[in-house]
């Protein structure tokens, strides 16, 4: 059996490009039973952060932590931010939104507690559709708008997220035409 130094360091690798967190599933994968996790965490060397996963105190917090932790949550690896939380992640609007929405793909079910907070999608995405913002796995910016633009994200936010966008490399003229055209025929089919 591990030593419990080389276990938490063997731990600590994998949080640094994570926020400071492990999942169960990534740590068995490194070979760490499930019960060195449930013994540190016991021990107060390791904090459970949600259910499968681990904040890893040695590792520094950062703002983003809970968006991390979020898709970690999951325990899926097509997770990514999405929506609303990708928005907000990007900067291209002034929106704030008060839950993290997270895109699982269509035939994925979440049976875990702690996902109060959390708004979850169901799609399959392209693997060109996703992208990483701060070591997190997120929505590019004509995804994510196209989203927020069938949410129902206010008109004001997406044509903000539209300018702010389209004057840099994230978003391409013809993806922002059509981005425009869409929120147009939204916004008139309301009316």
């Amino acid at each position: 059996m591990p030593e419990p130094a080389t276990v938490l360091e063997r731990l600590r690798e994998i949080a640094i490009d994570q926020h400071g967190l492990v999942t169960s599933a990534q740590a068995v994968e490194e070979g760490i039973p499930r019960v060195e996790l449930v013994k540190l965490a016991a021990r107060d060397r390791i904090e459970r952060a949600a259910y499968g996963v681990y904040k890893i105190p040695q590792v520094p917090a950062t703002q983003w932590d809970n968006w991390a932790l979020a898709v970690l949550w999951t325990g899926a690896p097509e997770a990514c931010l999405s929506h609303e939380t990708a928005l907000a992640a990007w900067g291209i609007s002034d929106i704030n939104p008060d839950e993290i929405h997270i895109c699982v793909g269509k035939k994925r079910r979440l049976r875990r507690m702690g996902g109060e907070r959390y708004v979850i999608h169901h799609h399959d995405l392209p693997p060109e559709q996703r992208v990483w913002f701060e070591q997190i796995p997120i929505t590019d910016v004509p995804t994510t708008i196209d989203q927020c633009v069938g949410w129902g994200v206010p008109t004001y936010l997406i044509k903000q997220s539209l300018e702010r966008a389209g004057r840099t490399s994230l978003l391409l003229a013809p993806e922002k035409e059509r981005l425009a055209q869409k929120l147009d025929d939204r916004d008139y089919g309301r009316r």
